[in-house]
């Protein structure tokens, strides 16, 4: 036992004793005087405080949380199995240990579950997806995922993610008592990584849950998880929100809750609640080295949800708004570079010819700071808040363009259901720079520039390695079409950009830099020019 310098225990060994009568037990057996032993016990009288129970939250959300069975047409391993069939998806063939009989299985046999992508692949006698058993063959339907639901009316509607109904020709909602519905697929949106089902109850009224407000979701709020991980469906995990506004770069609608409630493979599209019940995220991706939870789970907050599911919910579909132009962050630098006191916004780097945006006279080098009066944060927000708007719809931008603010009166168009990215083109990452024009004016950057092939711009024979133009990723090959935002063809009309910059008191210009992959702007230093 540790003794303090009197030859008596320390106080750190008597305040071991988890009761005040363990610690009046202690201290008597060591020969502790009475009078101590009180003062002992009225050290550790401290009010703890009280411990949050989520009993009451799962016991009223529970019947409303599902598992979500999804079903497609698969072949057998064998014609005498008597329908046994094996489907993985690629992480989960992964955890298989590397001497699991099945996964010899099938490297011997040459056929890797994993496609590049990670997507399910089925295996039959004439390949992948192929075959009588194949997706569109005859084969009885075969469970090859899973996941998680809710449901949001009485009514039967279910919501899910949809990279977990995607793959699936069946789907099957199990309630939390075990009962099996058949669920038909009513909408999906990959855009928001969300999808729709709906169960025929026969009359039946469920028990469903509504959405909560984001205005009142903080960081540090208690938040429950409710889900069908690894298959053990029903299962209740708890933790905070961790961060709000996350991008994941899964596209350009990411605005994802963090949080650190255990969720794993199989919680996907299942709901994350406060403790009054209401859904504030539903659980999409994890970041995980070790491919369970790391405390580290991302989920579509409900403003964005809510929203997404009503139009599914109405035609199976979602109609956003498009202003048909690509956009890129404004840096610091950019943000000198063109009289902005603040980085913000969304610099427009090429409006596509015949969208509304063109229609309306935006043009590349215009950065959008305002829409309907509400400023905007960056590229990322104006991508979400036109997407978010019905097609049609007007709108007034406030655009900074000359040094100046000027308003625009834009009507949306209908985002094409081809379009790589909704509403505008979000570059979300910062675009690599681009160089300078004149030969002699940018030799302190690092550039050597030459005539276009076109006769239009300038094209950059030469980069430094060492110089401000090559730290910012221009290259060799590529074109100055402009600086400032002003249309350049000569070294000296670069130069006369560039001093009239310096005398607007300005310490960078915007270059325009045109490559194969498109067009971008970049800020590049002007000190020291002549």
């Amino acid at each position: 036992m540790l003794k303090n310098f009197n030859g008596r225990p320390s106080l750190a060994t008597v305040l071991k004793a988890s009761t005040v009568a363990g610690i009046a037990a202690a201290v008597l057996a060591t020969g502790v005087p009475l009078e101590i032993t009180r003062s002992y016990a009225e050290a550790v009288k401290v009010q703890a405080p009280a411990v949050p129970s989520f009993a009451n939250v799962v016991d009223a959300v529970s019947p409303a949380v599902v598992s979500v069975r999804v079903e497609n047409r698969v072949n057998p391993v064998s014609d005498n199995n008597d329908g046994f069939s094996f489907d993985f998806n690629g992480r989960g063939f992964d955890d298989l240990p590397d001497d699991h009989p099945l996964k010899r299985f099938f490297k011997q046999f040459g056929q890797d579950p994993n496609d590049q992508q990670g997507h399910p692949k089925r295996f039959d006698q004439n390949g992948p997806n192929g075959g009588p058993n194949g997706p569109g063959g005859k084969g009885r339907l075969r469970p090859v995922a899973q996941g998680s639901g809710f449901f949001i009316s009485e009514d039967g509607y279910i919501v899910t993610n949809n990279h977990v109904v995607s793959d699936g020709q069946a789907f099957v909602a199990v309630m939390n008592d075990g009962t099996e519905l058949d669920a038909k697929l009513i909408g999906k949106d990959p855009r928001t990584d969300l999808a729709v089902l709906k169960v025929d109850g026969k009359g039946k009224k469920f028990t469903y849950v509504n959405w909560a407000d984001d205005n009142n979701v903080r960081v540090g709020d208690w938040v429950v998880a409710v889900g069908n991980p690894f298959g053990l469906g029903g299962t209740v995990t708890a933790g905070i929100v961790s961060a709000r506004g996350r991008d994941i770069g899964s596209g350009p609608y990411d605005d994802y809750l963090q949080v650190d409630a255990a969720v794993n493979r199989g919680n996907s599209g299942g709901p994350t609640f406060n403790l009054s019940g209401e859904v504030v995220g539903i659980n999409t991706a994890i970041f995980s080295p070790s491919g369970g939870s790391v405390g580290i789970a991302f989920a579509i907050p409900a403003s964005t949800a809510k929203d997404v599911v009503a139009d599914l919910m109405k035609d199976g579909q979602v109609s956003r708004g498009w202003l048909g132009v690509q956009i890129q962050p404004v840096t610091k630098d950019i943000a000198e570079s063109i009289g902005l006191s603040e980085p913000s916004g969304a610099l427009v780097v090429a409006p596509q010819a015949g969208s509304p945006g063109d229609k309306a006279g935006m043009k590349a080098g215009d950065v959008v700071t305002a829409l309907n009066g509400e400023t905007i944060k960056d590229a990322r927000d104006l991508s979400r808040r036109i997407g978010a708007m019905q097609p049609g719809s007007k709108v007034e931008l406030s655009v900074w363009r000359a040094g100046k603010a000027q308003p625009l009166t834009v009507e949306l168009g209908t985002l094409p259901i081809d379009q790589k990215d909704a509403s505008a083109d979000d570059n979300s990452q910062p675009q690599q720079p681009e160089a300078p024009a004149s030969e002699k004016a940018l030799a302190d950057l690092g550039l050597t520039v030459g005539p276009s092939d076109d006769g239009k711009g300038l094209a950059i024979t030469g980069i430094d390695p060492d110089s401000d133009a090559a730290d910012k990723g221009i290259k060799e090959g590529e074109k100055i079409t402009s600086v400032n935002n002003q249309e350049v063809s000569s070294p000296d009309e670069v130069v006369r950009v560039l001093n009239q910059a310096k005398k607007d008191g300005r310490t960078r210009a915007l270059f325009q830099i045109q490559s194969n992959e498109g067009s971008r702007f970049v800020a590049l230093p002007i000190n020291g020019q002549g």
